[in-house]
């Protein structure tokens, strides 16, 4: 069972749902029902939320193979807590500004770069394990 997979994935949906309740409270306060309204807060919220769904859910599946196929812990670990640094630091800086920031250039540089090896280890695994 990927136990190590499974408490990753519950922090990366902690903080999925702290990044939702932030649209929600532009939303509510803001009287914005539908869409973005023009309101540059919300559209900056809902873009940190759009971001965190399109990168997490992919590498939280290969974590979870890369776990179930045998990858030593240590890497698993490794790889779920750099995840997890990455999202949190694109998530802060992307929230604070628009453009460059320490945060979304990190953030952004170790979700790839996790991406990338993650990816080279599950090939490497599936071709020695077939």
């Amino acid at each position: 069972m990927p136990r190590i997979t499974l408490l990753i994935t519950g922090l990366h949906v902690l903080l999925m749902l702290v990044l939702l309740a932030r649209i929600s409270q532009v939303r509510h306060a803001r009287g914005i029902g539908l869409g973005d309204g023009g309101d540059p807060d919300l559209v900056r919220r809902i873009r940190v939320h759009g971001n965190f769904v399109e990168h997490a859910p992919i590498a939280l599946l290969l974590l979870a193979l890369l776990e179930l196929c045998g990858l030593p812990s240590g890497w698993v670990w490794g790889f779920g807590a750099a995840l997890l640094l990455g999202r949190v630091l694109h998530a802060q800086g992307l929230s604070r500004r628009s453009g460059h920031s320490f945060g979304r250039f990190w953030g952004t540089a170790l979700t790839w770069l996790v991406l990338l090896v993650m990816a080279l280890a599950g090939v490497w695994l599936a071709l020695r394990q077939g």
